[in-house]
């Protein structure tokens, strides 16, 4: 098939299959996803097509949302890469991208890498920070049903991989445990300069959070 008939196809799929989805993880967070991917992808050394299929599809089906199956989301990227008659490297490769790009798997010991892998994994990474990282982090709590914040309860700096899949923690916590992690996390210099400045403001939202929390 045809490249950008294969992304045209890619993208109605997406749309279609997250038309519902929880408004962190829904199409116009696979839009910035894949458009800053694209980005990265302009100083880097890497198979466009393997970094726009696995950008478009590495939420496809989130284990946090299926309760907790974490090949829920590889098995759907594969099932309908197959289905457009894609390569099986291909779909290998968008699959393992899947598996490894996510926060959690930061817990496990890496056993794959490659250049896509990095572009997109910083490109979800840039989602997860700055203004839309905020925005994204509170709708995911409120989602969850978390508090907003609870000075009692102290962000956890050491937790296993279960432990930080199932926190009830509030939604400030994950600032500490996620959120202001990442700069320091990215794999490309395109990633890691456009990282720097969201994570300020993240500093700054967090500096007046507090300021407006005082008696």
């Amino acid at each position: 098939m045809e490249t950008g008939k294969l992304i045209d196809n890619t993208v109605h799929f997406v749309r279609e299959t997250l038309k519902n989805a929880e408004g962190g993880h829904d199409w116009w967070h696979i839009h910035r996803v894949w458009t800053n991917a694209k980005l990265i992808s302009q100083t880097e050394k890497a198979d466009p097509l393997i970094v726009e299929l696995a950008a478009l599809l590495h939420d496809i089906a989130d284990s946090k949302f299926h309760n907790g199956d974490e090949e829920i989301g590889p098995r759907t990227a594969g099932n309908y890469l197959l289905s457009q008659g894609v390569d099986a490297a291909t779909i290998e490769h968008v699959q393992q991208i899947i598996r490894h790009m996510s926060f959690k798997a930061s817990f496990d010991k890496q056993t794959f890498y490659s250049p896509e892998l990095a572009i997109v994994q910083d490109a979800d990474r840039l989602d997860a920070i700055g203004a839309i990282g905020i925005a994204r982090a509170f709708n995911y709590g409120g989602f969850k049903g978390r508090e907003i914040y609870n000075p009692e309860i102290e962000p956890n700096l050491n937790m296993s991989k279960e432990e930080y899949k199932n926190s009830p923690a509030p939604s400030i916590n994950h600032f500490y445990e996620k959120l202001l992690l990442l700069k320091d996390k990215m794999n490309t210099p395109t990633g890691r300069q456009l990282a720097g400045q969201r994570h300020q403001f993240m500093v700054a939202y967090l500096q007046q959070f507090y300021l407006e929390c005082k008696p």
